[in-house]
């Protein structure tokens, strides 16, 4: 087949989208596929990219982001993707380059496939006029879009049964973003020890991401620092970069354990594989996730997790098998049960471990890869089923002028709905669904 995918962010930018197009372009590739990736112009500009058409872009100057606005196509660029002769279009956002994924496939006339990577209301504070105007404009483009796409994919059951919830009529399929087990299985957990200058006796805390505001770092600090203060021998590591590094130094600061706090940075493969295995348990607080690729991370490594009960963690975490998921935002609770694990005798550690091993074995590439293209197949069997004549200059006049209306009907409408001038798609949205994403 020839996919073409389509994002608004990509390399060098590291994230979990950025990461789970690369994976899943690189897996469709070992298949024999061809896969091309359109997305915006970075500084600097990636060398020798594989099959990758960069659109001239603005840096935008979001609070934090690393996001850049793309220019419309040119007619040149559009001839480009047009000689590709796509199978089908994977869009992963639903604005910017989504929309023009959404002509392109109108034109070629094959599937449009649309990936719900983000709960975008959750991630306005990016925006240069955050409000509950624009989460609601955020909320109603995202569905409006996944019912112009002919298969929308979730990463995990709790979003597929959140869009359901919100209106999406659109055929969803859920498909994590698998990772490559055995590469995480083998790590040096103690040359990661003593590269960060931590005892070999310690029992190590970790944590690894984005240290951004929608992962609820602020309140992981504080279970954090309860637990140190608690436990003489606990030390944390942190990897990853954002603009929470400050305040999560300043909380150990303040309570006078900074010593034992490790902020690694941002690591290279290795380096990130070794650190998973130099944990003793994987925190995670973030409740803002459509899947946790950490924490499946963590568990190829033999670590068990103790997070928040939200969508894309409980998926993962099932309390006291492999980790702990617990129901409450509650600082004195998280820290008691990193407790409960410090407690354990090595026996019952290894169980732990073991079943988190067994869980990230179900989350392999190979299995979600190979489930893309098998969803892949049945979209274009399915459109072909339902097939339009594809010749004649009417006809593809109708599309073209379809698809506009389709973009301008969207946009419209969602931001009727951010000002209370149309009722959003599913009309009155159950607020337990909102907050829960689903369950």
């Amino acid at each position: 087949m020839n996919i073409l995918m389509m994002t608004n962010t990509y390399a060098p930018i590291v994230g979990g989208i950025e990461r789970s197009i690369k994976d899943f372009a690189a897996a469709f590739r070992r298949r024999g596929h061809r896969v091309v990736i359109m997305t915006p112009t970075v500084q600097p500009m990636p060398p020798r990219e594989r099959d990758v058409l960069r659109v001239p872009a603005i840096r935008s100057a979001f609070r934090g982001s690393a996001f850049s606005v793309a220019l419309p196509m040119s007619p040149r660029m559009v001839g480009r993707l047009l000689r590709i002769h796509p199978d089908v279009i994977h869009a992963h956002q639903p604005f910017l380059l989504g929309n023009a994924a959404l002509r392109l496939a109108h034109a070629c006339d094959v599937p449009l496939i649309y990936t719900h990577h983000v709960r975008f209301e959750q991630y306005t504070h990016y925006l240069p006029l955050s409000s509950p105007s624009t989460e609601r404009f955020m909320t109603e483009l995202s569905v409006s879009y996944a019912n112009l796409a002919d298969q929308v994919i979730a990463p995990c059951e709790s979003i597929a049964a959140f869009l359901r919830a919100r209106g999406v009529r659109a055929p969803i399929a859920v498909i994590p973003t698998g990772i490559h087990v055995s590469r995480f299985a083998a790590g040096n957990g103690r040359a990661a020890r003593n590269a960060f200058g931590i005892p070999r006796d310690a029992f190590v805390i970790g944590h690894i991401g984005r240290l951004a505001p929608e992962k609820n770092l602020s309140f992981l600090a504080n279970a954090l620092v309860q637990h140190l203060q608690a436990e003489r021998r606990a030390h944390c590591l942190i990897a990853g970069r954002g603009p929470c590094e400050r305040d999560i130094r300043r909380i150990f600061h303040h309570a006078g354990v900074e010593d034992r706090l490790h902020m690694a940075g941002i690591l290279g493969r290795q380096q990130l594989i070794n650190s998973y295995h130099a944990m003793d348990v994987f925190a995670f607080s973030s409740k803002s996730e459509t899947q946790g690729i950490v924490l499946i991370e963590a568990m190829a490594a033999g670590t068990p997790v103790v997070a928040l009960d939200a969508s894309g963690v409980r998926e993962v975490v099932k309390e006291r098998h492999n980790g702990r998921l617990l129901p409450q935002e509650d600082v004195t609770a998280f820290a008691a049960a990193l407790r409960w694990l410090a407690a354990l005798s090595p026996h019952e550690r290894y169980r732990l471990r073991r079943a988190a091993q067994a869980t990230a074995a179900d989350f392999s590439m190979a299995r979600c890869a190979k489930r893309a293209l098998q969803l892949y197949e049945e979209v274009r069997a399915r459109k072909a089923a339902h097939g339009q004549a594809h010749d004649g200059r009417w006809t593809a006049a109708l599309r073209r002028l379809r698809t506009e209306w389709d973009v301008f009907k969207t946009v419209t409408r969602a931001t009727g709905v951010a000002f209370h001038l149309a009722p959003p798609t599913r009309g009155v949205i159950d607020e337990a669904v909102t907050e829960d994403g689903g369950r």
